[in-house]
């Protein structure tokens, strides 16, 4: 039984986190991330606990747990979209892993889904050449590059001229931002790569928090990249609240994981493409990388 009871507090907890809207500490965030595993762990937790006729514990988590089922169900559904008439933008985003990224593969996913704008995470000065050399910039012309050794850089590349812009704030990693015309419509693009929480919860909610929110009487803003959190951080929902739509949630694919891409640890989404209230999603995917620990992100939008 004290097996059992310290399982259920530790569940409700957690539980509690996510109604409350708090992410909390390092350990804490990490363990909001697996919110649909602790959903089901909390549906086999109950049914075990009333097995054993442990009443209380039992109905307790059974209840619990199937209104976080409740809560998280409506993410595989797709929702409604504005009516949104102008151009055409498909908008990809992969986290090359540190530079490691097979970057073939990018150029010809660039190619194969006639990429638009391409973000790119943990960009190094070695893979940007590479990417020249397989031909992305004859695909995507135009770029604001920032590339770093390790996991901090990140660029835009794109099939329109870019203005850069400096949206995000501070960040310990590049996030850089870019204005690009697109069929005469406006579009503020940024780079999305905070911190994760599990190297500083604070940093991580400082540097989400200071992503730029969408502005309703000026140039459509896109959000796109790793954002290291996902739907059940309270630090990303402040996003969505903001007014932001997130791609995959629009298109009742909010439970495809993006990372890692292999098994262990438990896969997660953490990958999103966020677009403007007034853009209408069309499609979502979520494309494999060879050599990244991360899967790319791939939206079809309308513009206003």
């Amino acid at each position: 039984m004290i097996a059992l009871l310290v399982l259920a507090v530790a569940f409700l907890e957690i539980a509690a986190m996510r109604w409350i809207g708090v992410d909390g500490t390092k350990l804490t965030a990490a363990l909001l991330a697996l919110l649909p595993y602790w959903a089901v762990g909390g549906l086999v937790l109950g049914g075990v606990s009333l097995g054993l006729r442990h009443w209380w514990i039992g109905g307790v988590v059974l209840v619990v747990a199937l209104a976080l089922v409740g809560t998280l169900l409506p993410r595989a559904f797709a929702s409604a979209r504005p009516a949104a008439h102008g151009a055409q933008l498909r908008v990809m985003s992969s986290n090359q892993y540190l530079g490691h990224a097979d970057v073939k593969t990018v150029v010809q996913l660039v190619r194969d889904n006639r990429v638009d704008v391409l973000n790119l995470l943990e960009l190094t000065p070695r893979e940007a050449g590479e990417l020249e050399q397989a031909g992305l910039f004859d695909l995507l012309p135009y770029r604001v590059f920032k590339p770093q050794y390790g996991g901090a850089g990140s660029g835009i590349a794109s099939r329109y001229p870019l203005t850069e812009l400096s949206l995000a704030g501070p960040s310990l990693m590049e996030q850089p931002s870019a204005r690009a015309d697109v069929g005469g419509t406006p579009v503020e693009i940024v780079a999305v790569h905070p911190i994760p929480p599990t190297t500083d919860a604070a940093e991580w909610k400082k540097e989400v928090g200071g992503l730029p929110r969408p502005d309703s009487g000026g140039p459509v803003r896109i959000l796109a990249g790793d954002f290291n959190s996902t739907v059940d951080h309270a630090t990303f929902r402040d996003l969505l609240s903001a007014g932001y739509t997130d791609a995959a949630l629009n298109r009742g694919a909010g439970f495809t994981p993006t990372w890692p891409s292999r098994l262990f640890p438990p896969p997660v989404t953490i990958d999103h493409v966020l677009v403007d209230p007034r853009v209408a999603v069309q499609s979502y995917r979520v494309l494999d990388v060879p050599n990244s620990d991360h899967r790319a992100v791939l939206a079809e939008l309308t513009l206003p």
